[in-house]
């Protein structure tokens, strides 16, 4: 063993490893030395160029979340707080108040503004929408609501906030909505968490109304208007699981059509990509509805706001998931026009005050109200589908079945061809009938005849609208009597039904 090792430490090739080994050493050191003094200098000259803190500056702590503590109340907020105290304390005239309150007391009832004004409401994230729904329910006359939200005004925020300023820049949302709102209705208690909610402190933050000398109550409204979704769901989930009423706002970014915003379960909220990565979460912690939501039925579409993409450079940093403001928080930047929160806020307003004032409420989800259009022309398309399947093939047609549901007409009468003909623009007496002959016919679908359910294929992509009578003469002369497309129409129609059938492709992506 000696012998073997006298001989490795003679050998030439060691020395020269070892030489390389201890050379390597060297350099690594010298670099992470070199490194490490760079790294000193550089904290040494960015602390020598933060001015020093003048007599005059009070220095202040910042919250657990690195956003700036409230600062020192203007004259006219001290004002308004002594006020607000006063009258939160009973030394406030009530018929000022009844007069305050006089057009939702003659529309509610002095039974429904008397409920009104003993409830007491959650309100989760005091964004865009939030800061609208509180607005709404502090005008309104709600008594008590609760404000949660970790997040402080930016001035980016300014385009969609209720009520902030520019003089609310940096301060704790919670507390802006707070206080100018208490300027407006100075009975109304507020109660704020500048905190992030979250299950481990569901139970404090949704829990009983317990200040000063008043009993505990608990909430009789949650308003959810987190843009989180891990947040969002737990919220949701706790809420369901101890029967907490609660309404919840899906996504107002990217959308632009007020019309489109409506009051539905979650369950029927199929197409909103917020409220669909909501509804599966909860449906794994089994809840499948019962959930009231805002949301807009607007699909994306080409030309229209998107999330935005981030910038290849911080790509190129690694770790972009830093970028958050807290982990799990979206990255990205997506855009809102600044009119839609406030659409989203003030309904969700609207439905928590008819409902706790007992004020009846009929919601129909669908848009428009075109329900019976829809029936209407899937039976059209129904009917359609037997009567080719019975001239092509000569077989029964009886209990044949399509895969196109009511949604799906809605789709593609309101969102793809606008509820218009494409031939001829005229929007009356509407329906939907195949544009080619596929490439299997029209026949029941072979491998599933064998299974004994009787189905054709039917590709969303291959249905057009046309007027009845257009859909009649296409159905002779193109489904029937095999005339090409170019023969019976003009190039305008081919292109705009090509440009209708690659939007189509771009909805499913969404659907």
């Amino acid at each position: 063993m000696s012998s073997w090792l006298q001989r490795q430490l003679g050998s030439q090739q060691t020395q020269l490893t070892a030489t390389a080994v201890l050379s390597g050493a060297a350099v690594a050191g010298t670099i992470l030395g070199y490194q490490a003094l760079k790294r000193r200098e550089a904290v040494k000259e960015l602390k020598s160029s933060i001015p020093p803190i003048s007599e005059q500056h009070k220095a202040q702590k910042l919250s657990e979340y690195g956003t700036a503590t409230p600062p020192s109340m203007s004259k006219e907020d001290e004002r308004s707080a002594a006020l607000a105290r006063r009258a939160q304390e009973g030394d406030y005239d009530e018929d000022l108040i009844l007069e305050q309150l006089a057009r939702n007391r003659v529309f509610l009832t002095d039974e429904g503004l008397a409920k009104l004004r003993s409830s007491f409401i959650i309100v989760v994230g005091c964004g865009g929408v939030g800061s609208h729904a509180t607005a709404a329910l502090a005008r309104s006359g709600v008594g008590k609501i609760r404000l949660i939200d970790f997040d402080q005004v930016t001035l980016s925020s300014l385009n969609r906030h209720a009520v902030a300023t520019l003089a609310d820049v940096g301060t704790p949302k919670v507390h802006c909505i707070r206080r100018r709102l208490e300027q407006i209705a100075p009975w109304v208690r507020f109660d704020c968490y500048n905190e992030l909610f979250g299950k481990s402190v569901a139970d404090k933050l949704l829990g009983p109304w317990e200040l000063e000398s008043h009993g505990p109550r608990k909430p009789d409204f949650v308003i959810d208007c987190i843009d989180n979704i891990t947040s969002k769901v737990e919220l949701l989930h706790y809420c369901h699981a101890n029967s907490i009423p609660v309404v919840s706002s899906m996504g107002a970014g990217c959308k632009s059509d007020p019309t489109r915003v409506v009051v539905g379960d979650i369950s029927q909220s199929t197409d909103d990509p917020l409220s669909r990565s909501t509804r599966r979460r909860l449906k794994a912690l089994g809840v499948n509805s019962g959930i009231p939501v805002v949301f807009s039925t607007e699909k994306p579409g080409p030309g229209k706001a998107s999330l935005l993409p981030l910038p290849e450079d911080e790509f190129a940093k690694g770790q972009v998931g830093e970028l958050g403001v807290l982990p799990d928080f979206r990255v990205r930047i997506l855009p809102v026009l600044g009119t839609m929160p406030a659409v989203f806020g003030y309904t969700i307003a609207n439905h928590v005050i008819c409902t706790v004032s007992g004020y009846p409420l009929d919601y129909s989800v669908s848009v428009k109200g075109r329900d019976r259009t829809y029936d209407s022309v899937l039976s059209a398309l129904q009917a359609t589908a037997e009567r080719l399947a019975r001239d092509e093939a000569g077989e029964d047609a009886y209990g044949l079945r399509i895969p196109v549901s009511k949604d799906d007409v809605a789709f593609l009468l309101d969102e793809v061809y606008r509820g218009k003909s494409v031939i001829s623009g005229l929007p009356s007496r509407v329906t939907l009938v195949p544009w080619e002959v596929p490439a299997g016919g029209f026949g029941a679908d072979k491998e599933w005849l064998k299974e004994g359910q009787k189905y054709v294929r039917m590709d969303l992509k291959n249905l057009v609208c046309m007027t009845k009578d257009e859909a009649t003469r296409h159905e002779r002369e193109v489904l029937k009597g095999k005339k090409r497309l170019e023969e019976v129409y003009d190039k305008n129609i081919l292109l705009k039904v090509e440009q209708r059938r690659r939007e189509i492709e771009e909805f499913e992506k969404y659907r």
